[in-house]
C-alpha cells in the first residue's frame, strides 16, 4: 500500500455561518492541494468535511498519516467514539444524539477502506502545513460570507 500523508482544516465564520475547508495530500514528494465551502456550516462540519474529500479523493486503499488540528475529529476517529455512536444508532448517550451523522457515515466508509493513523497538530502554533490548510479553508469560507 502506498504511504500519503494528508493535513486538513476548516474554518467557520460564526458557528454555524459561512465555512471552508482546506486539505493537502502528500505521496513522494508530490503535492495536492483540496479546498471547498458551504454558506451555513459549522466548524466541525467543515473539519469532517476536509478529511472526507481528502480520504476519497485517494482511488486505491492506503497506509495514510492524518493531521488535523481538530480534537472532535481526531478523537471521534482514534478513540472509536464515532464507531460507538453508529453502532448505538447515532446516539452519545441514552439522552443525547450524536451531531453530523450523515457525514460520519461517509466519513467512516472511507476511513475504514484505508490504514489510518490519526495525528493531533495543535492549530495556529507554526505547524507549516496546518497554517497552509486554514488558509485554504478561510478563503473558501470568505467566499460565502
Amino acid at each position: 500500500m502506498k504511504n500519503v500523508e494528508i493535513f486538513t482544516d476548516g474554518a467557520c465564520s460564526g458557528n454555524p455561518g459561512p465555512g471552508g475547508w482546506g486539505a493537502i495530500l502528500r505521496y513522494n514528494g508530490n503535492e495536492k492541494e483540496l479546498s471547498g465551502g458551504a454558506a451555513d456550516t459549522t466548524n466541525n462540519r467543515m473539519e469532517m468535511t476536509a478529511v472526507l474529500q481528502a480520504l476519497t479523493a485517494l482511488k486505491e486503499a492506503c497506509n495514510v498519516t492524518l493531521y488535523s488540528d481538530s480534537q472532535y475529529v481526531c478523537n471521534a476517529l482514534k478513540l472509536g467514539w464515532a464507531k460507538k455512536w453508529k453502532a448505538n444508532n447515532w446516539m452519545r448517550n441514552k439522552k443525547e444524539p450524536a451531531l453530523n451523522p450523515d457525514l460520519w457515515e461517509k466519513l467512516l466508509e472511507q476511513y475504514d477502506r484505508h490504514n489510518v493513523t490519526v495525528v493531533w497538530v495543535k492549530g495556529h502554533a507554526g505547524h507549516p502545513e496546518n497554517e497552509r490548510c486554514d488558509r485554504l479553508a478561510v478563503e473558501q469560507a470568505k467566499k460565502y460570507a
